[in-house]
């Protein structure tokens, strides 16, 4: 008698063809949705961010947008504002340094005050707000008595290894260009060309002893001449220094050679 043979079903292919069970589906999701909140809610509750102007350049603001500062007075780990003067000037607290732009050319650290709290600083300079700002956006402590300064991205100008070799740039990385129009003490560039050519501005007083520094390698010197809308250009070697429009990322030069007028600052 024959006796049909039985079909064993093929475990392996079975278990491929399973699909996750739905709990399994729904821990995971949240898993994901758990880590994305996460560095959403961390990027939300920044101690800093950058903002940009045109007459003040690159410069650090406080989580809600409020302009940060650094005083004269102050020497680097060291807070001299203390008593009225921190309430005028309310130092930016912090516990740590870790909720902070990574892409900036300085260093945040925190300090410890006179009193014991913690302090955020930039490049070892504390940093304040000013209660006569009254919205993100407002600068109205920038220079005040000669020893307040909006926080600029510091060092104002450093060198960048690019394919086109090492190039001076600003301090968010994008190349910098000179103008051959341009004379030591006033600059050509204006209206509709330094829309397309933004110039290199910052909060600087060299009168006052606030003068743009120089990043690790970078050769010649820095200065400032004042524009006609009254910001502050940062000059190389007496030659007023340009961003270019086109360039999206940093280490691009499209701005290269254009109408063989601007030229990208390349570095020995």
């Amino acid at each position: 008698m024959h006796v049909p043979q039985r079909l064993v079903p093929n475990r392996q292919a079975t278990h491929r063809r399973t699909p996750w069970p739905r709990t399994v589906a729904i821990a995971i999701a949240l898993v994901a949705a758990a880590l994305l909140g996460s560095a959403l809610a961390q990027a939300a509750n920044a101690i800093v961010q950058v903002r940009s102007d045109a007459k003040l350049g690159s410069f650090l603001t406080d989580a809600n947008g409020m302009t940060l500062y650094t005083f004269t007075h102050d020497t680097a780990g060291t807070s001299n504002c203390n008593g009225g003067c921190a309430q005028a000037w309310p130092p930016l607290k912090a516990e740590s340094a870790s909720a902070v732009p990574h892409d900036v050319p300085g260093s945040f650290s925190v300090i410890t005050r006179q009193d014991g709290s913690k302090q955020l600083a930039y490049d070892g300079m504390p940093l304040y707000t000013w209660k006569g700002d009254k919205k993100p956006g407002d600068a109205t402590g920038q220079g005040f008595r000669g020893t307040w300064w909006v926080a600029n991205l510091e060092p104002a100008v450093h060198v960048l290894k690019t394919a086109s070799g090492d190039l001076l740039v600003g301090p968010t990385g994008k190349t910098l260009y000179t103008f051959a129009k341009d004379t030591a003490t006033a600059s050509a560039c204006t209206g509709t060309c330094a829309t397309n050519w933004p110039p290199l501005v910052g909060g600087y007083d060299p009168a006052h002893g606030h003068a743009p520094t120089a990043g690790k390698g970078v050769s010649g010197t820095l200065g400032t001449l004042t524009r006609a809308d009254g910001a502050v250009q940062v000059t190389w070697n007496g030659k007023p220094l340009y961003y270019f429009r086109g360039d999206t990322a940093p280490g691009q030069t499209n701005g290269n050679g254009l109408l063989g007028e601007w030229q990208t600052v390349s570095q020995p």
